[in-house]
């Protein structure tokens, strides 16, 4: 069989990594009788040439909160399928495991695995597993970091357990998958900033970003379910509306007449100082002096006696010593 310098190079200088890896496989695969094969198979079924992933990301296309994340699900297998599938397959044109060893071959018959086409690496079930899972948990945060490693390790080793791939081959599919995550992520970013700022000036562009499938199918989509009303306004109006009545209220309250048999408000009680300041000019208490001077004008208790000194000099009645 011929092998390219690049395939010679990785079945030689790789050939411990790869043979231990398989090994260990073998060995559990063998001793629990087989029983993972149809797990497995299952397994690579669904990353076959990366059509979930494509269908998931055109689901995801057609609604308006989740056009972004379809986007970037699309372009990074989109761009994982090129690196992988068109670059470096061909190029490097490496065959698969069952293809160039006998002990390899006489696994791969005992695990029941179906003949694969094209080449051995990198993986392309790798590439577009790694990419979808990259772009997800990019668009939607650290949460989705644990399911999409579990989700990728479950590639890779149903890859390498049906022994259509080396183990070099999907660690070198993760790390394209991953690149092309990020690719994706970032022209994504790029796409729908560029879309919100002009779509008052393009019209089409806000219909780009505000389509939603669901306005228009009587059925729920798969995966996606009812479209999520927008409930801030309807909040905002019930508020607006509660603070309307209240007003409302009040105003209708405080305009109310007082009828003749409710009973007056009890009288606020205040200070000695209030009511001295509250009372009229000519209800207020007078000083002290005041008093007496007023009772000594008017002849009060406090005026002079008669016959006092005072008298008897306005009177000239008296006489001093001569």
């Amino acid at each position: 069989m011929f092998l390219t310098p690049a395939a010679t190079w990785l079945n030689t200088s790789l050939a411990g990594f790869d043979h231990l890896f398989l090994s260990i496989q073998h060995f559990f695969a063998e001793h629990l009788g087989f029983i993972l094969t149809p797990l497995m198979r299952i397994i690579t079924i669904l990353g076959e040439k990366g059509w979930p992933f494509f269908l998931l990301a055109l689901i995801f296309m057609l609604t308006a909160s989740k056009r972004d994340l379809g986007v970037c699900i699309f372009g990074a297998v989109c761009c994982g399928a090129l690196i992988t599938n068109i670059l470096l397959k061909d190029t490097i044109a490496r065959p698969r495991p069952y293809e160039s060893s006998v002990e390899y071959e006489l696994w791969w018959m005992a695990v029941g695995s179906p003949l694969e086409d094209g080449f051995s690496f990198p993986s392309g079930h790798v590439t577009a597993c790694a990419a979808a899972m990259t772009a997800i948990t990019l668009m939607r945060g650290k949460k989705w970091i644990v399911p999409s490693v579990v989700i990728v390790l479950l590639m890779m080793i149903s890859r390498t357990y049906l022994m259509a791939h080396y183990p070099s081959d999907v660690c070198a599919a993760l790390l394209i998958g991953i690149f092309s995550g990020f690719v994706a992520w970032f022209i994504t970013q790029l796409i729908f900033r560029f879309l919100n700022r002009n779509r008052r000036k393009v019209p089409i562009f806000g219909f780009i970003l505000d389509f939603d499938i669901r306005d228009i199918l009587p059925f729920d989509l798969p995966l996606i379910g009812k479209k999520e009303k927008d409930a801030a306004p309807v909040q905002r109006k019930e508020k607006a509306g509660a603070d309307e009545d209240v007003k409302t209220y009040s105003s209708k309250r405080s305009a109310a007449p007082v009828k003749a048999d409710e009973p007056a408000p009890a009288p606020r009680r205040t200070s000695r100082a209030q009511a001295a300041e509250a009372a009229p000019q000519a209800e207020r208490p007078k000083p002290a002096a005041e008093k007496a001077s007023g009772a000594a004008r008017s002849g009060g208790r406090h005026a002079l006696p008669e016959g006092s000194k005072s008298t008897r000099k306005s009177s000239g009645s008296y006489q001093g010593k001569h």
